[in-house]
């Protein structure tokens, strides 16, 4: 069995368009919610999103690959040139021993919802001879692979808001086992639009706070939904002795993955939270841990009441009463939003920085407890503490549960 680290990162966030400003973000507990601008908000109660800001496609690609890509593409690729650049790789890896693990919960849902449009208004021949290739969920990952001449294995991976985790964990396998040296690995998401957020807030899964400062309270008694955002998380996962010998900058080992189902609804997690607690622990055996470790938790927090207290009972379930109060949790969504299929990449990236910098940073907008959420939560400001691991919990409609362990180096 191969050992797997991770040499380079990548991202676009709402709280930064690359890994440096979205951990300054979250250090100074800068979250990047404010109302919707893509659209008009007439009739919607959910009206608040973490929007990426500033954000010029002309500023990344040329004009007529700009209009030829979703925006779930173009933050892919955003990503994946930040993560590649930091891990100098290309040059030193055979393209057949270079994979693409890159999945999205929705893909280019700004292009279908625009096609519907112009096909109703119009007619068919107003439809784009692109849209297909925009739209499709698996683009993302074709683009890296294309961009890069990746030509190892490439998949997506579509298992909703835990999407990027899954790549991850399943890039992980791919090397640990041999069939490749290096994957590009991570997530990408660009649905803020009104057919996705109104069927998100009829489903009664968003937040209907109009307050920017307090409409992402994960863990919170006050919590009422998630807030979407948007955005790419794109690692270089690496064999070991490959990274070494190239003189690579290790940020962090992956140590650990458990992928489980509930099997038990289409939206609510298992009461009982028995898929997370299952994947909790194959992800924690696979690593290694020992009850001497000082753990970081970057929680899946996604501030709707059933996820955060199913969290919790996972967590005390797994660790025991008494160990669960002395992990260090935190839910960077607090100040990203739910980036759905991007959001576990983001936050394996949090979690590497954790290890890395030896700052675990906080979960703002906290203010009243719950008594079902009553653990160790870092609030409102980071907590510099050395941890020697980190699990990255994330939770999908369909029942969908994925868990990574990283190591410190």
């Amino acid at each position: 069995m191969k050992r797997v680290v991770i040499t380079g990162m990548g991202a676009i966030t709402p709280i930064g368009h690359s890994v440096a400003a979205l951990y300054d973000s979250l250090l100074a507990g800068r979250h990047g919610f404010g109302t919707i601008t893509r659209f008009d908000l007439e009739g919607f109660k959910a009206t608040v999103a973490a929007e990426i800001k500033d954000y010029d496609p002309l500023n990344h690609f040329p004009k007529p690959d700009a209009r030829r890509m979703d925006f779930f593409t173009q933050y892919a690729l955003v990503a994946a040139q930040e993560a590649m650049d930091d891990s100098g790789i290309l040059d030193t890896i055979a393209p057949e021993r270079l994979g693409v693990y890159v999945g999205s919960g929705v893909g280019g849902m700004d292009t279908f919802v625009n096609a519907a449009v112009a096909n109703h208004e119009s007619g068919a021949r107003k439809v784009s001879p692109f849209v297909i290739p925009m739209m499709i969920s698996n683009m993302a990952a074709g683009q890296i692979s294309m961009k890069y001449n990746a030509k190892g294995p490439t998949l997506p991976v579509v298992t909703a808001c835990a999407s990027s985790t899954n790549a991850l964990g399943e890039a992980f396998r791919a090397i640990k086992h041999g069939y490749a040296d290096a994957i590009i690995a991570g997530g990408t998401e660009a649905a803020i639009n009104p057919v996705s957020i109104a069927g998100f807030q009829n489903a009664m899964a968003l937040s209907n706070n109009p307050d920017p400062d307090s409409c992402c309270v994960p863990f919170d008694k006050r919590r009422n939904g998630f807030v979407m955002g948007e955005g790419a998380g794109i690692l270089v996962l690496e064999e070991y002795d490959h990274a070494m010998a190239r003189g690579a900058t290790i940020y962090a080992e992956f140590c650990g993955y458990g992928n489980t189902a509930d099997a038990h609804h289409i939206t609510a997690p298992h009461p009982e939270a028995e898929g997370a607690v299952s994947a909790i622990k194959l992800a924690l055996s696979e690593a290694g841990y020992t009850d001497d470790m000082t753990v970081y938790i970057n929680a899946h927090g996604t501030s709707t009441p059933l996820n955060d207290k199913g969290e919790t009972l996972a967590l005390k379930k797994v660790f025991g009463e008494d160990a669960a109060r002395k992990l260090h949790i935190s839910s960077s969504k607090s100040m990203t939003g739910h980036m759905l299929g991007a959001a576990g990449a983001v936050e394996a990236i949090v979690s590497v920085l954790t290890l890395h910098k030896g700052t675990v940073t906080p979960t703002v907008g906290y203010q009243e407890p719950d008594e079902d959420c009553d653990l160790n939560y870092t609030v409102n400001g980071p907590l510099n503490v050395t941890c020697d691991m980190a699990l990255s919990n994330s939770f999908g409609f369909g029942g969908h549960n994925a868990v990574i362990a990283l190591r410190k180096v």
